[in-house]
């Protein structure tokens, strides 16, 4: 099995639900973590959390869709820690309504941060993952990006761009040694989640927690370097 001890990793959207979840677990491992969001207050709360674990932490405050910012970020996380081997893009934001009732700016947004941002992070990050010919990017889609819905046209067009944004990377950037992985998760209890009205705080037994999903993640970076978690899916045993 792969030893992640003092790995360095970035996570986006890492101040709370899954992006949290990730790097907890990540702490737990020895991985030192540098998390990424708009919320500066939440994101310093994550790192002391990290701290506690006995991992490094650091963070900094960007909007993904921003690609400004995301160069000055990503730029002084990398520069932070002196090296990056791991890259989890896990941030997302959505709404639901019908395509023709939502608002342009609102279908754009969803576009902009989940497709774009992801993007962006990986330009920045891929050419230091190239020099070491070395690492692992794990892209979050969605099972919203494997079927779509009455009222989520823009969050499904989002994620199922990003596996196919996913899958051709991995095919570009096999010759270098580099993982990577797209996860496709059904419903997991997050302030996202929570705040369209899909899960709640009390589904424990019902809905998947970040916890598992962070699980997931570990188990497939532990692989040996020679085997790749290409893809995965993880439901609730619940319907």
């Amino acid at each position: 099995m792969e030893n992640l001890k003092n790995k360095k990793a970035i996570i986006t959207g890492g101040g709370r639900g899954l992006g949290k979840a990730t790097a907890l677990a990540f702490a737990k491992e020895g991985i030192d973590v540098a998390i990424t969001g708009r919320n500066e207050a939440i994101l310093k709360e994550t790192v002391s959390e990290i701290k506690a674990l006995g991992a490094d932490a650091t963070y900094a405050v960007f909007d993904v869709g921003n690609y400004d910012e995301v160069k000055v970020g990503i730029k002084n996380l990398i520069d932070s820690f002196g090296t990056v081997d791991i890259l989890v893009n896990n941030a997302g934001i959505s709404a639901f309504g019908t395509l023709n009732d939502m608002d342009v700016k609102v279908w754009s947004q969803i576009i902009q941060t989940n497709l774009m941002g992801m993007y962006y992070v990986t330009k920045e990050v891929l050419p230091h993952l190239i020099e070491k010919n070395e690492g692992d990017i794990i892209n979050i889609s969605s099972t919203a990006g494997l079927n779509g819905n009455a009222t989520t046209s823009a969050y499904s067009a989002s994620k199922f761009a990003v596996i196919g944004m996913s899958e051709s990377l991995m095919k570009e950037v096999r010759k270098n040694n580099i993982r990577v992985c797209t996860l496709t998760p059904s419903t997991i209890v997050s302030d996202m989640s929570i705040g369209l009205g899909i899960a709640n705080k009390d589904s424990e037994d019902s809905v998947l927690q970040p916890e598992d999903f962070a699980e997931l993640i570990v188990s497939g970076l532990k692989l040996p370097r020679r085997a790749m978690l290409k893809s995965a899916a993880l439901w609730s045993t619940n319907p």
